[in-house]
């Protein structure tokens, strides 16, 4: 079988497994695990060959004209070169994890068919994304993913929070998604082609005609994709979608495809060094300011969703100093350590029992009630921590060295100052990731809420995945950085000297300090008893989730829990906790400068629509209406009141008729 058809069969497989698992859904449930599980375990085997034939080499291209458009023409293309390669494997690896440990997280869901169908068909448009040699079928993966979400999230729909949350998300995307649409059309119109092949050849070639209008457009779409500031919005909101769901988005689809973009594109980016500049201060913001967001956090989902936030804004960080390789690199290793910490965080949710979905300040003794899921998240949070020798340190420190290469003005198409501030924003967040990280060790495995009834052992479904995933979060980073700049650019991927002593210096700092106030305040402090959501032995985790988001009252970002006294992340924020607990009043600022106008608007249009123009329209009819009713009055059916009615006519006529003659 030659390498393009198994390139082909990689997206196609799940593709086929969600179409199978729709259609048997119902008629056969026997069917639907299988279907779920070995489609993508298949495309990861399928995967792991193409880049064994790949091998880092030159890029295969393969296309074939899909329809005549009589300008520029639509391929259905691939083009594989090590990063596509390479973050295949990580597409096809995350899904396959989360499939198998949905099996047991949801196995008593009345949807779990829908649910499982749409998660392959989601892995199967990430990896069209990634395989795709032409932009327009880069555009239907996009959009499918989209779409997929939208569902995916709003799995509960029964409560207000994942209906909201579910059509923020879809809202969100599609601002960034139109100008980044019209962005495609322009690149293309420029290159003659949607090949990506085509485009970068135009840009090598200074055929680009308007480089900075045409890379902010794409920005926009990036941005809203991958979650960055502004438009990072919707992602904390997510989570009240299923936990499997979150991992899925957060490590391998979704938020990773706009990150993947530019790295495929980043010349297109580099032709302009005022792209590069808004991409270095998109990253530098989202990095520190979801920090900040991630240490005033009660929920532990919400936590690693902005933990989310800001580990990409070390990857758009990367690209912004012009290393696609550095950014691709945390990419794979952020992906395995965050999807381990999400699910875990699921085994967390199910002990817990929690009544405000996942509120770590109501979460007591769970270190030895779920021991799997307190080594795993351990080994995952060192590696979100990037302390070495686990993944995150490697990846980190690559993005790091290479803004500290672009500082000193080394890095051509990239402006210095674009490297100082990725630099010391990449410094300040590694200060701030150790904080979270450790408080969120500290506040859910040795926390002092309320004890909740025990729900039985998880499944093995779900306890072997944490433990598959818990090996590339800590070897991953220090075998693929000798080995991974031969697949990408052939930049140096190995820690610096300085860059190691600092990140991983305050990376220290900040993990000691959290602990150090956490001790201090838990001190003499009796935890008062908080209230815990009851469940049955070996109940269904799904189920749990699901109840925990019902009885959650308030909106997300709502500050609705009891104060923890010994949350370290109040004393470390101080007057600064309130507003980060709501991301900085982002979603207030856009309630007032969007959403309220747009509703204002839709008012107005909607009374003049009733008050003004039905009232012409029903003027309009109404005259002939009377009119038409004088008429039928008339029609008496009586012969009698016809003949004279005619005669009276006639004499009327005859009358006017002497009066005329008479008056002549």
């Amino acid at each position: 079988m030659t390498t393009t058809t198994l390139a082909v069969l990689v997206p196609l497989l799940p593709f086929l497994g969600a179409a199978a698992g729709l259609l048997l859904g119902r008629t056969a449930p026997g069917f639907v695990r299988p279907l779920a599980v070995l489609p993508p375990l298949a495309s990861l085997v399928t995967a792991a060959l193409v880049a064994v034939r790949q091998g880092g080499g030159p890029a295969l291209d393969a296309h074939t004209e899909l329809t005549p458009t009589g300008s520029v023409p639509v391929e259905l293309a691939l083009h594989i070169d090590g990063f596509a390669a390479l973050v295949a494997i990580l597409v096809a690896f995350v899904a396959s994890c989360v499939q198998i440990y949905s099996t047991g997280y949801l196995r008593n869901d009345p949807r779990y068919p829908s649910y499982a169908a749409l998660v392959s068909l989601f892995t199967s448009a990430m990896l069209l994304v990634v395989y795709s040699g032409d932009l327009i079928v880069l555009l239907v993966g996009w959009e499918v993913m989209g779409i997929c979400s939208y569902f995916l999230v709003g799995h509960y729909w029964e409560t207000p929070e994942a209906r909201a949350a579910s059509l923020k998300a879809f809202l969100v995307t599609k601002l960034g998604d139109v100008p980044f649409l019209i962005g495609l059309f322009a690149l293309a119109t420029d290159a003659g082609s949607f090949r990506v092949t085509s485009v970068l050849g135009t840009v090598a070639s200074g055929g680009l005609h308007h480089p900075t209008l045409v890379a902010l457009l794409l920005l926009a779409g990036v941005a809203g994709k991958s979650a960055q500031f502004p438009l990072h919005t919707w992602l904390p909101d997510a989570m009240a979608g299923p936990t499997p769901v979150s991992a899925l988005i957060h490590a391998a689809t979704m938020v990773a495809a706009g990150v993947y973009f530019v790295a495929r594109l980043l010349p297109v980016f580099e032709a302009s060094g005022a792209a590069m500049l808004v991409l270095a201060v998109m990253a530098a913001v989202t990095m520190t300011g979801s920090g900040l967001a991630a240490l005033a956090q009660d929920d532990i989902k919400r936590v690693l969703a902005y933990s989310t936030i800001g580990q990409l804004g070390y990857m758009t960080g990367a690209l912004a100093v012009g290393d696609r390789g550095a950014a691709v690199f945390h990419l794979l290793s952020h992906g395995a350590f965050k999807a381990l910490l999400f699910l875990a965080a699921g085994v967390v949710i199910h002990a817990a029992g929690t009544n405000s979905l996942a509120a770590m300040s109501r979460m007591r003794g769970l270190r030895d009630r779920v021991p799997d899921a307190y080594w795993t998240m351990t080994v995952a949070l060192l590696a979100l921590a990037a302390i070495p020798p686990f993944s995150g340190f490697f990846s980190k420190e690559s993005v790091l060295g290479a803004a500290e290469h672009a500082a000193g003005g080394h890095t051509a198409h990239v402006p210095g100052a674009a490297g100082r501030l990725v630099f010391v924003a990449g410094l300040i967040t590694a200060v701030l990731t150790a904080a979270y990280a450790t408080r969120l060790w500290l506040l859910a495995f040795h926390g002092r809420g309320a004890e909740a009834p025990d729900h039985g052992r998880q499944p093995p479904a779900m306890t072997v995945v944490l433990w598959v995933l818990a090996i590339p979060s800590l070897a991953f980073g220090g075998l693929a950085y000798r080995a991974l700049p031969g697949w990408f650019d052939g930049r140096s991927l190995a820690p610096t000297a300085l860059t190691s002593v600092l990140g991983t210096g305050l990376a220290v700092v900040g993990g000691l300090l959290t602990y150090g106030v956490w001790q201090r305040t838990t001190r003499n402090l009796v935890s008062p008893p908080l209230g815990a959501v009851a469940a049955h032995p070996g109940a269904d985790a799904g189920r749990v989730e699901a109840e925990a988001i019902a009885t959650h009252t308030p909106a997300y970002g709502d500050i609705a829990y009891a104060p923890d006294p010994a949350d370290p992340g109040r004393v470390l924020l101080g007057p600064l906790h309130r507003h980060a607990a709501v991301g900085f009043h982002l979603d207030a600022v856009y309630d007032a400068l969007f959403v309220r106008p747009v509703r204002a608007g839709a008012s107005l249009v909607r009374f003049l629509d009733r008050e003004v123009v039905d009232t012409y329209v029903g003027a309009a009819g109404a005259l002939p209406r009377l009119l038409g009713a004088a008429v039928r009055r008339a029609q008496t059916g009586n012969v009698q009141t016809y003949v004279s009615a005619l005669l009276a006519g006639t004499v009327v006529l005859a009358v006017a008729v002497v009066l005329v003659a008479t008056g002549a």
